[in-house]
């Protein structure tokens, strides 16, 4: 199956069949898609394609494979070169069109001296003729990025860099179409927007039953995937113990410190998070309000599966084993799912607004986040879910709900009570507003036209597709 990626299959697709230089970089996490677009674009190209996949061993073991590959596909007796600009030389004077993608790249350029293969692809590519098509593919995001600056070799020779990311909320219901509103956003929340993960969802069961099959389970293939695969570059580098403190939440720096129980002066902390955030497994927040305050910025984790994993079944593993799967998700994970669920449905909220604004739906929004408040009567604070603010500096406020039954007119009144005091304290408010996935139990026209309603079944409205 291959979902949207439209604009990315575009771009690609005109890329290889050109008749110009073509020497592309695609690169992203684990299992987000990279070989399916490529596989996916290869079906327009009148050539040879060969899709080739570095191993970890030596640049010779590399050199060898991918001749190998490349001549196995010509149909001829390999002949052995020493070096892969050698290779290349051969293939530009033999006149054939191929397209030659070399995935996993960070395997053969780390294998070798630092920088070494980088400077022969350098020549590779200056080289190249317009007959051959060269593809470098690699999942180590740190490793891919070095080669877009300017002190690597590569710099400035690709003639198109791909960024490939988890799909959306809206995208991964393309895995899921005809499951109701509160489904679709259940599974995203819990499973992300990993292709891979989504497709090995079984619609036919309960998002119990996917959980134990898939996740609780020691030999349950997502629970492989997360550890064997998601936490590989993690566990060599990093303390686990980072994302098992934040797990479904946000953390400051300050209370990572004071539970890793590690010395700000050493720096240790900051090198890992400034890693962690490089290779998209955290994420740095803040309101939108409060944006240059360093107290009010938090780290979260990225993944909606990592932070499952992380919330319930990290370091649980002798708790599984003496309870059996059922019984861990009625006693660890059943009583505050709904919570969890909640708190990812305010992501997939602020993904619906993100859409809308590219869709030129919302031309005047300047930004799109949370918001956080002190309230002097109480002398408490609090955050608002989902917040657009505009050219003017004025603000609309939503209020997400993930639930099961309509939202009442008593308690959509009684939220915006909180809003009011808000607009008390001379804070520009347009409009305030409630997302529900069960939608409204009364008109809108009761709240008046300073509040806005949106069901679940706007939040995947086919219009909004167009925006990516």
């Amino acid at each position: 199956m291959f979902f949207a990626r439209e604009k990315e299959l575009a771009s690609l697709t005109s890329q290889i069949n050109s008749g110009r230089k073509c020497a592309v970089m695609i690169y992203g996490k684990r299992r987000v898609g990279k070989t399916a677009l490529i596989q996916q674009a290869a079906c327009s190209f009148d050539g040879i394609f060969v899709n080739h996949t570095c191993v970890r061993s030596s640049p010779a073991i590399n050199l060898e494979s991918l001749t190998d590959d490349i001549f196995r596909e010509l149909g001829i007796p390999a002949p052995q070169f020493r070096n892969i600009r050698d290779l290349f030389r051969f293939l530009n004077g033999i006149h054939r069109k191929m397209l030659i993608c070399m995935d996993e790249y960070p395997y053969y350029s780390t294998a070798g001296k630092k920088g070494e293969l980088d400077s022969e692809m350098q020549e590779v590519i200056d080289q190249l003729s317009p007959e051959i098509r060269l593809i470098l593919c690699g999942s180590y995001i740190t490793v891919m990025r070095d080669l877009l600056s300017e002190e690597n070799p590569l710099f400035g020779r690709f003639t198109l860099v791909l960024h490939l990311h988890d799909f959306d909320y809206l995208d991964a219901s393309l895995f899921f179409p005809a499951e109701s509103v509160h489904r679709k956003a259940a599974l995203y929340a819990v499973f992300g927007g990993s292709p891979y993960v989504l497709s090995c969802i079984n619609l036919n069961k309960s998002l119990e039953e996917n959980l134990e099959q898939l996740l609780i389970n020691p030999d349950g293939i997502l629970r492989i995937h997360v550890e064997n695969i998601m936490l590989e570059e993690i566990r060599n580098s990093f303390d686990p113990q980072i994302f098992a403190i934040i797990g479904n939440g946000k953390c400051r720096y300050s209370d990572l410190l004071t539970k890793l129980l590690l010395d700000k002066n050493t720096g240790n902390l900051d090198k890992q998070l400034k890693t962690l955030l490089s290779m998209e497994s955290i994420e740095k927040v803040a309101p939108i309000n409060k944006a240059g305050d360093r107290k009010k910025q938090f780290y979260e984790i990225s993944d909606n599966l990592m932070r499952f994993f992380f919330t319930y079944l990290y370091d649980k593993g002798s708790i599984i084993s003496r309870l059996g799967e059922r019984q861990f998700y009625k006693t660890q994970i059943e009583p505050s799912l709904v919570e969890f669920l909640s708190r990812r449905f305010e992501g997939i909220c602020r993904q619906y607004f993100s859409r809308r604004v590219k869709c030129g739906q919302l031309p005047d929004v300047t930004d799109i986040g949370t918001y956080w408040y002190d309230d002097p009567a109480t002398k408490s604070n609090g955050e608002f879910d989902c917040v657009l603010r505009d050219r003017s500096d004025a603000y609309n406020f939503y209020e997400c709900k993930y639930y099961h039954n309509p939202m009442t007119l008593s308690e959509c009144r009684k939220e915006a009570a909180q809003t009011k005091k808000l607009a008390a304290q001379n804070l520009k408010i347009r409009l305030s507003g409630f997302i529900c996935t069960a939608g409204f139990a009364f008109s809108p026209s009761l709240l008046g036209q300073s509040t806005e309603l949106i069901s679940g079944e706007m939040l995947y409205d086919p219009a909004l597709f167009s925006a990516l």
